[in-house]
C-alpha cells in the first residue's frame, strides 16, 4: 500500500506518522521525505504492508498532521491513460508495446491523432484511434472535440507522445497537471521547429530530452524528469535526430514510471521526485 502526504513543515511529522502506522500494524517497508525549507512544506511517500485496518487510518492520520495536509492512502494503482500523437512514433511505440505487456503501470484507453499516420500501429495494438484533425476549424472547435473523446474515458492523465500543437489555457485548465509532455530539449533550448537541426548547426556537444507537466506558459510546466547523451562533431543532423528520439523515449518511459507509482509532487512550479 502508498500513502503519500504533502503539508505544512513541523517537528515530529515523521515520529507522529510512523507512530499511528505501528500502532495500527502498518509496517514501513520504505519512507522518503523531504522538506523545503523555503517554503515550510513537508513531503513524504510510504510503502507499507497492510496489516490493521485502512478505513480509519487516513483519519488518524489527518489528527496528527497540519490542518493543510493532503493524504493518500494507496492511490488508484493502475491509472487510466490517454495518449495524444501527430506523426512521429517513436514514444507511442513504446508505450504501446509495454501497455501490451502490462510494464506500463497504467491502462492505455485510447490514442488521439490529429493526422492518421499513425492509426496503424494502434489498430496492430487493437488500440481503439481516434482522428481529430485541426485543419479547417477553429482550435476551440478541435480542442473541444478532443476534450469530448477525452471524457468519454475519465483518463488520470493525458500523455503527448509528441503532439505538436499547442494546447490553449482552457484545455490545459480542464485537466490541471495531468497532461504530461515530452520536449525534444534540456529546457530551455532550441526552441521551435527542426530543434536537432539547429542543434547540427551550432554544434552542441550535449543533447536531451525533458518531459514536464503543462501548464498555461509554452515548455514551462514543473519538469519530470531530464536526462542528456554526448555528441560531437563526427554526428550528422539524422544521428542527432536519431539519437534525439532514443533519449525522447527514454525519459518519457521513465516520467511515466515516476507519476503511474506516486512519487512525483507538483508544488508551485517545481516537483519533488522521489525515485
Amino acid at each position: 500500500m502508498i500513502i503519500v502526504i504533502q503539508c505544512t513543515d513541523r517537528a515530529g511529522l515523521v515520529a507522529s506518522v510512523s507512530a499511528i502506522l505501528a500502532k495500527n500494524l502498518f509496517n514501513i517497508v520504505s519512507l522518503r521525505e523531504h522538506v523545503d525549507q523555503a517554503d515550510n512544506l513537508f513531503f513524504m511517500r510510504l510503502q507499507v504492508t497492510i496489516g490493521g485496518d485502512e478505513t480509519t487510518l487516513e483519519k488518524q492520520l489527518r489528527k496528527v498532521l497540519p490542518e493543510d495536509a493532503i493524504v493518500l492512502i494507496n492511490p488508484i494503482p493502475d491509472k487510466k491513460l490517454v495518449v495524444m500523437v501527430t506523426k512521429e512514433y517513436h514514444c507511442l511505440a513504446d508505450i504501446l508495446i509495454r501497455n501490451y505487456f502490462g510494464t506500463l503501470g497504467a491502462t492505455v484507453q485510447c490514442v488521439i491523432g490529429n493526422h492518421t499516420v499513425l492509426q496503424d500501429i494502434c489498430n496492430r495494438f487493437d488500440m481503439p484511434f481516434y482522428a481529430i484533425s485541426h485543419e479547417g476549424i477553429t482550435k476551440e472547435d478541435f480542442e473541444n472535440k478532443i476534450a469530448e473523446t477525452v471524457d468519454q474515458y475519465s483518463p488520470d492523465y493525458i500523455v503527448l507522445a509528441k503532439f505538436m500543437r499547442i494546447l490553449s489555457p482552457k484545455l490545459v485548465a480542464k485537466f490541471p497537471m495531468r497532461i504530461i509532455n515530452i520536449h525534444h530539449s534540456f529546457l530551455p533550448a532550441f526552441i521551435g521547429a527542426n530543434p536537432y537541426r539547429q542543434a547540427f548547426e551550432r554544434g552542441v556537444k550535449l543533447i536531451g530530452a525533458t518531459a514536464h507537466f503543462v501548464s498555461n506558459e509554452l515548455d514551462e510546466g514543473p519538469i519530470i524528469a531530464q536526462q542528456i547523451i554526448p555528441v560531437s562533431h563526427s554526428f550528422t543532423a539524422a544521428d542527432m535526430v536519431k539519437a534525439g528520439k532514443e533519449i525522447e523515449t527514454s525519459v518519457l518511459a521513465r516520467a511515466l514510471k515516476l507519476v503511474f507509482e506516486d512519487r512525483v509532487f507538483v508544488y508551485k512550479n517545481k516537483t519533488v521526485v522521489f525515485e
